[in-house]
């Protein structure tokens, strides 16, 4: 184990956290669609800074996007998924130059912050009726790369989005696998270019895809037609805990 904690240049600790909360993100993933990355950076934002968690975010999302990106090309609609890509590929330089150029105490902040409020907005199903225009969905698409760049966190905007759709829950899955696999191919490359994906964050996702994987494959096991409708509202509700918890947890350290 010596040898895996050197390589991922973590700590005993940091390790088994990380690999438990790479496992938890991924079910959450398989059974709603999204949240990952904020289920990541809510709980591990405690102990590495967002720079950090953000290359891993998008490995671990290009693992749980693989599984389930043939049911979204099946079942999103791909024009709208293309209009928010478009949008995104602006967004994530813009996101990655507030991350890269702010204290980590403050991107702290800011990432729990995003987080709790993203959430709230979306257990509180606020519908944003601009959204439903076309110039929202480039603003939607927009909105989600620079969330993104912050705090890997632009499947929670595009999900607002289809929320103000009335899209049907497994719609909304659909859409967001798609859209987050897609954009994929514009993030890795700002990612070089802003010197944020490094051989470290890279052997850390390597290692985590693994426990990923398998939470991915057992949230997409755990996916029941009949109970979808419960699905968002318990990730919405685990991630404004998780991000309250952890403003907490820096606001006493």
């Amino acid at each position: 184990m010596e040898a895996l904690y050197t390589f991922t240049e973590l700590t005993a600790t940091q390790f088994w956290l990380l690999g438990a909360i790479s496992t938890l993100a991924g079910v959450v993933r398989g059974f709603s669609g999204f949240a990952l990355s904020a289920i990541v950076m809510a709980s591990a934002v405690t102990f590495l800074p967002p720079v950090q968690l953000i290359p891993i975010c998008f490995w671990l999302e290009l693992c749980a996007s693989i599984l389930m990106a043939k049911s979204g090309w099946q079942e999103a609609d791909r024009k709208i998924v293309f209009g928010l890509v478009i949008g995104s590929a602006v967004g994530v330089p813009i996101g990655l130059a507030l991350t890269t150029n702010i204290p980590v105490d403050a991107s702290k902040l800011i990432v729990l912050i995003l987080v709790m409020v993203l959430a709230l907005t979306q257990l509180a199903k606020i519908r944003i009726p601009f959204f439903a225009t076309k110039a929202g969905l480039y603003t939607a698409g927009l909105s989600a790369g620079i969330a993104s760049g912050l705090a890997s966190v632009g499947g929670m905007v595009v999900a607002l989005f289809v929320l103000s759709q009335d899209a049907p829950a497994r719609k909304m899955r659909a859409a967001l696998a798609l859209f987050l696999f897609i954009s994929m191919a514009t993030s890795i490359i700002y990612l070089f270019v802003f010197g944020v994906m490094t051989t470290t964050a890279t052997a850390r996702a390597a290692t985590f895809a693994l426990p990923c994987f398998i939470g991915v494959f057992i949230g997409q096991r755990l996916f029941t037609p009949k109970f979808e409708t419960y699905y968002r509202p318990f990730c919405l509700t685990l991630l404004t805990g998780l991000a309250l918890a952890g403003l907490i947890r820096t606001s006493l350290s």
